[in-house]
């Protein structure tokens, strides 16, 4: 949320007659029905980490509204899911995943041309491979669009998908460089699906370049679960959108109010804009850091800059991208750092940020039961004097009518069958391997 302060910085703001012009199909990529079903399997099987004990769905699985219910994620040397994940006492995790799972909701919509935190990765039409990554020029081409491309990341990570170097040879490849070509680490995954089960039938009845006799790539691979992601979990079935289709009794009065503060006077549109409320930029709100924080393997410190690190531009320090807030009361925990369990209490604290900041403990994290200490951040005056001193609105604490009509709001922004999803889970993966329900 945005305080009253930020609707002056912010003249043009929707009022309660200005909302945002609903949603419709032309807003979302086209989707081939058989390559989303490939992708679903794709998702839930375990084949694509280093071990071959991690999904996708690991970390964003729809019984947690695509994202996994914690803070912090413990990928490799976990066990269960969601808050129930327990470490591996015989391969016990090297730290917290540094930052929090974000939901999985519209992102086929052709607006999305920035994804991460910290918008790692962005198109970039001027580029061979069409987007602009940390792979720099060696990123591969191939990859359908942004939703696809982002898959690279975590299957790549040590502490997400990948394993360790001593592991596997996905991790192996990986830590000496070799991400592409043949021997790579998305190679080598590619080879491990070609023959597990039925998969080179199922890519070859879907793309006619398999079935010519092309060996199957990553980006197929990547393709095919982008389109199950981007056609399992688009939302805009919710009140909100019956609302802005013109039916006037769907949202209550409440959540009536709220919307109007959302796009008014409140300033929360400021950022979150638009019928995804999301204007996909980077704002610095002062979010608490708890965790590892993103840092380098030589680096020690436990801080996050968020964009930062990505333009290296010191105006960039602490900014994170504004997240849509489609099915939000279903997404906790909250902020690039899952800083917050309850969703009130995030609004709350994004309304008044350097209050919250200054009164922040860790207590209202949701935090797995690992040994490391994720609270140990906390305790740096100066980094906390830095993330203070970065934050770009005033406090201006919300009355509680105020939040309560707010809370309204983005309970109306909930689409409970894109939670649940289209495709659901699948009882089984033609890799065999164990399927989390």
């Amino acid at each position: 949320m945005r305080s009253l302060a930020l609707a002056l910085l912010f003249p043009l703001a929707a009022t309660a007659q200005e909302f945002p012009a609903p949603l419709s199909d032309a807003d979302f990529i086209e989707i081939d029905a058989a390559e989303a079903a490939l992708g679903q399997l794709l998702f839930y099987d375990p084949i694509l980490s280093g071990n071959q004990n991690i999904a996708c769905a690991t970390c964003h699985h729809p019984r947690f509204a695509t994202s996994d219910g914690l803070s912090l994620g413990m990928g490799e040397g976990g066990h269960g899911l969601g808050p129930e994940r327990v470490a591996d006492a015989a391969n016990y995790p090297s730290e917290f995943i540094p930052r929090n799972a974000p939901a999985l909701f519209n992102l086929g919509a052709r607006q999305f041309t920035v994804l991460f935190h910290d918008g790692r990765i962005e198109v970039d039409e001027s580029r061979a491979s069409g987007f602009r990554t940390p792979m720099g020029e060696d990123m591969e081409v191939g990859f359908s669009g942004i939703l696809s491309a982002q898959t690279m990341f975590p299957v790549l990570s040590a502490d997400e998908m990948a394993g360790h170097v001593k592991e596997n040879d996905v991790a192996k490849a990986t830590r000496s460089g070799r991400i592409t070509g043949p021997g790579g680490a998305w190679d080598i995954i590619a080879r491990r699906v070609e023959g597990a089960g039925d998969y080179q039938a199922r890519f070859e009845a879907v793309y006619p370049e398999v079935a010519a006799g092309r060996p199957l790539h990553f980006t197929d691979i990547s393709n095919a679960i982008a389109a199950f992601m981007a056609f399992e979990w688009r939302a805009d079935g919710s009140a909100f959108d019956a609302f802005l289709r013109g039916d006037e009794d769907a949202l209550s009065a409440q959540a009536l109010e709220g919307a109007e503060l959302f796009y008014g006077t409140a300033g929360c549109s400021g950022c979150h804009s638009g019928a995804l409320q999301t204007d996909h930029g980077f704002h610095a709100m002062g979010v608490p850091q708890i965790g590892p924080g993103k840092r380098l393997a030589f680096e020690t410190h436990h801080r996050d800059v968020g964009r930062m690190g990505v333009t290296g531009h010191v105006e960039d320090a602490y900014a994170f991208r504004t997240p849509s807030l489609r099915n939000v009361v279903a997404t906790a925990p909250y902020g690039h750092s899952g800083a917050y369990a309850e969703l009130r209490d995030f609004v709350e604290a994004h309304a008044a940020p350097r209050a919250a900041l200054a009164a922040y403990d860790g207590s209202p994290a949701r935090l797995a039961a690992l040994e490391h200490d994720a609270l140990g951040p906390l305790q740096d005056a100066a980094d906390r004097a830095a993330l203070e001193a970065a934050i770009e609105v005033e406090d201006r604490p919300l009355l509680k009518d105020e939040t309560d009509a707010i809370m309204a709001f983005l309970e109306a922004l909930t689409d409970q069958p894109a939670i649940d999803g289209r495709l659901g889970v699948p009882e089984r993966v033609p890799s065999g391997l164990p399927v989390d329900q």
